[in-house]
């Protein structure tokens, strides 16, 4: 029998702040790009009642830690829940069980921000955001982390949306920003394209994306889901979160593959690098200032199990969670 502590969302909720968020996750996909385990996502889709089960995990080991996410969508409540299971990656043992929900936009945030930071010139001023929600606002918050930027854009299709969102990220940030009427008046001059949406066609044109811009994309985890135009993936370069996984799911890629824009015999081999590569200085980032760089953030477990790790040892400096009992096989597993 081992003792697991158990989190609830509140309390992880303000553990840590998004740079820290983002030095953990740089530091798990360092970790990925040398090597360590991580599998892109599993999706299992139920027709009636509608809804999906979704997981993926990874090993840290530096890190001393390994997990995922496990989420449900949909079914009956028409709600979405997020379960973090945390071992320990030298003994196995169960460390923690996290709500995830209140950390899921910062941990993503991170991910997409360790992106910026990669791919991103360095140089960059200006940030354009399409979309206006959670998922949006972690974006924004931990991009502004890695880059100092002067001025920041916001283009949701609904007024109000994009209204509260810049009068709350002004507040919040050092640099002002403003909604706009289009995703076209959100690109001008910008340097950094955010796209943070559930859209299924391109939520910007092609035209907009000026030379140099860096686009960091996150709503594109499933062959539906297509926020970018497929001419600019195919002018990119082009780094997802997991190699793995862009065949799969890659929405905004594989729209480009359909209009015969990357050849799909040699499909991967428009896959500039992993993320993790990158981090890891085995390939080549940014190589030119007026190239167009693309991080596709679909999802995966090593921002996950970074930052549930960090959650979790903050959680046990100060005393939270409710400790659960958890038995071993060579207890449990007894046959009667």
């Amino acid at each position: 029998m081992t003792e697991t502590l158990f989190l609830t969302s509140d309390e992880v909720a303000g553990l840590a702040a998004p740079a820290e968020y983002v030095d953990v996750v740089r530091d798990g996909y360092r970790q990925v790009g040398e090597g360590a385990p991580a599998e892109p996502r599993t999706k299992l889709v139920n027709r009636d009642p509608a809804g999906m089960l979704t997981t993926y995990a990874a090993i840290l080991p530096e890190t001393g830690a390994m997990g995922g996410y496990t989420y449900a969508a949909g079914f009956g409540a028409k709600d979405v829940w997020f379960m973090t299971p945390l071992f320990d990656a030298d003994s196995g043992e169960p460390l923690a069980l996290i709500d995830g929900a209140s950390m899921n936009p910062f941990k993503t945030g991170a991910a997409g921000a360790v992106g910026v930071d990669a791919l991103a010139r360095e140089d960059a001023a200006e940030v354009a955001v399409i979309g206006a929600g959670a998922q949006a606002r972690g974006q924004l918050r931990a991009a502004a982390t890695v880059r100092e930027f002067d001025a920041g854009r916001v283009y949701s299709p609904t007024p109000e949306s994009r209204e509260t969102f810049a009068a709350e990220l002004t507040e919040t940030l050092s640099f002002p920003v403003e909604a706009v009427d289009s995703s076209a008046a959100a690109l001008a001059d910008a340097d950094v394209v955010i796209t943070a949406t559930n859209a299924g066609d391109p939520v910007i044109d092609d035209a907009d994306v000026e030379p140099g811009t860096h686009i960091t994309a996150m709503g594109q985890y499933t062959p539906g889901k297509n926020e970018l135009p497929p001419e600019t993936v195919a002018r990119a370069t082009y780094v997802p979160d997991l190699r793995d996984r862009v065949l799969q799911d890659a929405g905004s890629f594989l729209a480009a593959i359909d209009a015969g824009l990357i050849d799909e015999a040699d499909a991967e081999a428009h896959i500039h690098a992993e993320l993790g590569e990158v981090v890891a200085g085995s390939a080549p980032g940014r190589t030119d200032a007026a190239e167009v760089t693309i991080f596709d953030s679909g999802g995966t477990g090593i921002e996950t199990v970074a930052a549930a790790h960090l959650l979790y040892e903050r959680a046990v400096e100060q005393g939270l969670g409710k400790p659960i009992s958890i038995s071993p096989g060579s207890e449990a597993l007894t046959g009667r």
